[in-house]
């Protein structure tokens, strides 16, 4: 199957908000297409706060499935070297869940970190598809 064939079906059957062609054009051109860009979920519930010092905008992040969590049947865990920082917001975790469960290669990374008491403004992540 064609690069451009298989993202157009890809994102098109997981209901994404844009043009299918573009999308495939854009992968082709950079190996990468960006799927959301979020707040962290969580951030104040888990290592959020303990790894702040060590935490830089552009850092990797590691994306896990969790399909058995009781809250939400699809959430991602979000991890930075190794400790939880919180999940994908569950109004934006389904395309992400299912390019997860299909065994995609789904990168994250911090987009911007924010002084800020609210935790839902600390911490903005970027996931991309990787192709």
């Amino acid at each position: 199957m064609k690069r451009r064939t298989f993202m157009s079906s890809l994102l098109g059957g997981l209901g994404l908000g844009f043009t299918a062609r573009r999308a495939a054009a854009s992968v082709a051109a950079d190996k990468r297409l960006v799927l959301q860009e979020s707040p962290l979920a969580g951030f104040e519930h888990h290592k959020g706060s303990h790894v702040w010092p060590w935490m830089r905008e552009g850092s990797r992040l590691r994306l896990i499935r969790e399909a058995a969590n009781p809250h939400d049947g699809n959430a991602v865990a979000v991890y930075f070297n190794g400790d939880k920082l919180g999940y994908l917001p569950r109004r934006e975790n389904a395309a992400v869940a299912q390019l997860l469960d299909r065994g995609h290669a789904v990168d994250a990374t911090i987009l911007r970190l924010r002084e800020e008491p609210n935790p839902w403004r600390r911490v903005r992540i970027r996931v991309e598809l990787v192709s």
